[in-house]
Formats: structure tokens, C-alpha cells, sequence
């Protein structure tokens, strides 16, 4: 069998704090997400979503135009499909990681480009504008571009998170990615393309599926280092006899 003779002890204290924050945020994303989903699908009417058109009402300016018209760029098609083709280059050719890594960033890629699509199709929910200058077409629930933001980049946090970096090189790249991923979400709202709630629904949907990609991937990497340990103590055995 796949994990016969594992022990919970063979994963890393990080392993098992990733695995479990996993759960957590698989769970309870899930559930707020089809919450949302269900009054969206019933064509209801959001506060929320009315009081984010307000406040980018308030606040709008040229310069405010111009600097989220280039934050919006982090979460696009385009951008996300380059950075993610040279990422997984990386991660399966020249990175100290094991493949398994890469392989499975592709899966979150890809994964979460074909359930954000599958989504928008079934909820068919039209935008507040459609503007083609920045994405703004077909339909708005979940936002694309925060699914992309959030899953593309937080894979980046994952990998830096796991890096031998110093922690506090960690927690400023950490932080600097979270603050681009709300910047992309956010820059959805104020541009006028997207409704608060499909951000919200976004972030969700992308935080579960990134979570759950990452826990398969952390199992899997247990699963590879039971097996070279009990290949390598095979092989100490033979060497002693």
C-alpha cells in the first residue's frame, strides 16, 4: 500500500503545521464560498458590493486610475501564464526542490484556470461594466484574476516559506506577495469590472484549491522520503551482510 509503514513522525514539524492549516482552510473556504455562491445563484443583492462602489467613488483619481490599472496587470492571463511556464521551468530543471513540486504547481495552474472558467459558466453573473481594456469581459463570478493572483502567488509564499531563506527575508517576500494579491482583488473593485463578493468568492476559491494542492504535494513529498529512507537502509543492510 501506498503509506504502509508511515509514521506520523517521518513528517517535518513544518509538514504537518502545512498539511493541518490546510484542512482548516480547505474547510472553511469551501463553506463561505458556497454560502456566497447560493445567494448569487438566487440574483441577490449585496451591501457590501454597493458600499465598495462608494467608497471607490470617494476615493477615485487619475493617479489612483493609472496605479491600479498596473496592479491589475500582476493578475492577468497574460502575466500569470508567463511567470507560471518560466516558475515551472525552474522548479522542474534547475530548482533544489524535488520535482514533485513542480508538477504539482502545474496542477495548481492549470487546476484552478479550468475550475475558475467551469464556475463563471454556471453562475453566469454580469459585470457592474465591461471593459476589455483591463479583462473586463464575459462573465464576473468568481474574479479570474483574483483565483490567478491568489494561487500563482501564494504557491510563491509556499516555496519561500520552505526555502533556507532567513526568516526575516521570508516574512518581507511573504509579505510583499499577500499585499499583491489583496492589491489585485482590490484593483478588480476600483477599476469597476468586478463586484466585491466575486473577489471575495476569488480569494476563497483560490485559498482552497492552492491549499489543497499544497497538502497533496506535502504528502507526496513524505510518501518520496519514506521510500529513499527505507531504500537507503536496505541498502546499509546489504553493505554490513
Amino acid at each position: 500500500m501506498l503509506f504502509s509503514g508511515t509514521k506520523l513522525s517521518d513528517l517535518s514539524k513544518a509538514s504537518i503545521i502545512i498539511i493541518l492549516t490546510g484542512f482548516i482552510a480547505i474547510g472553511l473556504s469551501f463553506y463561505l464560498f458556497f454560502e456566497l455562491a447560493g445567494e448569487v445563484l438566487e440574483k441577490e443583492k449585496f451591501i457590501v458590493d454597493q458600499w465598495a462602489v462608494n467608497v471607490k467613488n470617494s476615493i477615485g483619481s487619475p493617479g489612483l486610475d493609472q496605479f491600479f490599472g498596473w496592479v491589475t496587470e500582476a493578475g492577468s492571463v497574460t502575466i500569470i501564464t508567463v511567470m507560471s511556464i518560466l516558475l515551472f521551468v525552474y522548479l522542474l530543471f534547475f530548482s533544489p526542490f524535488s520535482r514533485w513540486v513542480g508538477i504539482y504547481f502545474a496542477v495548481n495552474m492549470i487546476g484552478i484556470s479550468a475550475l475558475t472558467k467551469g464556475l463563471k459558466l454556471i453562475f453566469e453573473r454580469q459585470r457592474p461594466d465591461v471593459l476589455a481594456e483591463y479583462d473586463g469581459t464575459g462573465f464576473s463570478f468568481p474574479s479570474g484574476h483574483s483565483t490567478g493572483a491568489m494561487v500563482f502567488y501564494g504557491f510563491l509564499i509556499y516555496l519561500i516559506g520552505i526555502s533556507r531563506l532567513r526568516k526575516g527575508w521570508k516574512w518581507l517576500f511573504n509579505s510583499l506577495l499577500a499585499t499583491l494579491i489583496l492589491g489585485v482583488g482590490l484593483s478588480r473593485v476600483y477599476l469597476g469590472v468586478h463586484y466585491f463578493t466575486d473577489i471575495i468568492a476569488g480569494f476563497l476559491f483560490g485559498l482552497a484549491w492552492l491549499m489543497i494542492c499544497i497538502a497533496a504535494l506535502e504528502v507526496t513529498l513524505w510518501n518520496q522520503r519514506r521510500r529513499k529512507a527505507s531504500s537507503n537502509s536496505v541498502t546499509h543492510t546489504s553493505e554490513q551482510a
